[in-house]
């Protein structure tokens, strides 16, 4: 099973959240990718830009967040983060 955590944050609080889950045999980036589409889209988003310095900390901590610099349009909150909760 694998489920990645999405949240929007706002002045250090937690305004909404969600899990998307999937028990497939696919690629980690291609889970991620798919669960990141899955959690902009139930959140009314477009889908984040990957800055490198996003890719370098998901790397180590299995957790990024994505500011103002990584969405085109403005966005109503401090920041997104996605988490990776489990991976099996």
């Amino acid at each position: 099973m694998f489920r990645l955590w999405g949240k929007i944050w706002k002045d250090s609080r937690m305004q909404r959240d969600t899990v998307y889950a999937e028990q497939s045999d696919d690629t980690r980036t291609h889970k991620i990718f798919r669960g990141m589409d899955e959690i902009c889209h139930e959140f009314d988003l477009e889908s984040p830009i990957w800055l490198d310095a996003t890719v370098a900390e998901f790397q180590r901590h299995s957790k990024a967040r994505f500011y103002q610099d990584s969405f085109i349009e403005e966005i109503p909150f401090d920041y997104l983060e996605i988490q990776v909760l489990e991976e099996g």
